[in-house]
């Protein structure tokens, strides 16, 4: 165990919220270290250049701010697409696919700085301490985590306020109230959870949802685009190419006008308890979408039918905090390998909180018309078909047959 006298510089995933800000002041009176803040822009929207003044104001000398949205997309939320992963049915694992990249970044810091550690502000009841810690220790075994929630009694908000207040810690107006609930965002998602969402059996309050407009109140009109891919990647929209990051951005405005998107579900943690959270995914729902209709004319059935059952697997191992292991890296493999000739043009008509493929198109389909046309054709013998159900029923007629016998 590395004790805190031991520690003498920290890497901090830092937001310049109360709780980090709090975090960075509580490691400098707690171990007595130096602070490195790092602060990705991950396209969650919000002005970063606050929490460069906040950290500055703390007397932070190093300070890490960077803009990281399109090795987000590139790197981490496109193989995630390629996939077509989805947790538990539903969730787009809008938070989950942002902790390998933070954590990935906070070792590559440590490592340029010579820090001792890393810390983040991730609570001890939630998956993303496990999420940064997994991730942080595959890429750096020796790496030592500081767990502030796992460590101090400042459990409630209260708590954390009256602490602020006594270091002479900036505390934003609207955080001296109970907040209403709790919102993390990037550029592929919104999640809220906490407070007045905590009953699973009361409707979240329209106000929870900031990313999209209510399905009732989008465009009386659908609107179609068309959306190109290459290699399984989306690379473009109504034929413009577009870079990753700026497609899903151009992806998101679409699906907030049309109200795609909205999740309201209720997981298992991998902690171990259920927990309700209300999801925004706009451009990733409508990508989802348009990747399956160009892989149902460019897939064969034993790849895509293969694809589908690693698919929870997959998907599973990102909720859970394994990006970075073996496992995940091999189905990674085998995934980018299915999509080597996923290139093509796909449809999608958006209308009140629906994303549906209506038409698809590629040079490398396997769909043929000729074949499965109701009219006369050459290529196909209909009764070729009899002695395909003859054998695969073979087995099914000797079982009937010993069932009646045994009766």
């Amino acid at each position: 165990m590395t004790a805190k006298k031991d520690i003498k510089k920290v890497v901090l995933a830092y937001s310049g919220g109360l709780d980090t800000s709090v975090i960075l002041k509580w490691l400098q009176v707690e171990y007595d270290c130096e602070v490195v803040t790092f602060t990705a822009d991950l396209g969650q929207g919000e002005e970063l250049e606050p929490a460069r003044r906040k950290a500055e104001r703390a007397g932070i000398k190093e300070i890490y701010i960077e803009d990281v949205r399109e090795e987000f997309v590139r790197d981490f939320v496109f193989p995630m697409f390629r996939a077509n992963a989805v947790y538990e049915g539903l969730y787009l694992l809008g938070t989950s696919i942002a902790r390998p990249l933070i954590a990935k970044r906070l070792v590559e810091i440590a490592a340029e700085t010579g820090a001792d550690a890393i810390a983040h502000g991730a609570t001890g009841k939630g998956n993303d301490q496990v999420r940064f810690e997994l991730n942080a220790y595959a890429l750096n075994p020796d790496i030592h985590v500081i767990a502030p929630w796992r460590e101090w009694n400042l459990n409630s908000r209260e708590k954390l306020i009256d602490w602020a207040e006594k270091h002479q810690i900036e505390i934003p107006k609207d955080k001296r109230g109970e907040a209403p609930f709790s919102v993390d965002a990037n550029l592929l998602h919104t999640s809220s959870e906490g407070k007045v969402l905590e009953d699973p059996a009361v409707p979240a309050p329209d106000y929870v949802y900031q990313r999209t407009v209510d399905p009732e109140d989008a465009p009386d009109k659908p609107e179609v685009i068309e959306i190109g891919f290459d290699r399984g990647d989306a690379i473009s929209i109504n034929g413009k190419p577009l870079s990753p990051a700026t497609l899903l951005t151009e992806l998101n405005e679409y699906g907030r006008k049309h109200g795609i998107g909205r999740l309201d579900l209720v997981e298992n943690r991998f902690v171990g308890m259920k927990s309700r959270g209300i999801y925004e995914t706009p451009g990733g729902t409508i990508l989802l979408a348009a990747h399956r209709g160009i892989e149902q004319i460019t897939l064969d059935r034993g790849a895509g039918h293969l694809k589908d059952e690693l698919m929870p697997r997959y998907a599973e191992l990102i909720y859970n905090g394994f990006w970075f292991a073996p496992e995940r890296e091999m189905l990674q493999a085998a995934i980018d390998k299915s999509q080597e000739r996923v290139s093509g043009t796909v449809m999608v008509k958006l209308y009140k909180g629906s994303a549906n493929v209506i038409g698809r198109s590629s040079p490398n389909t396997i769909y043929s018309e000729a074949h499965v046309t109701f009219e006369e054709d050459m290529v196909y013998d209909q009764k070729d078909a009899e002695g395909f159900i003859k054998l695969n029923a073979l087995r099914l007629k000797l079982l009937a047959r010993r069932n009646m016998n045994a009766e």
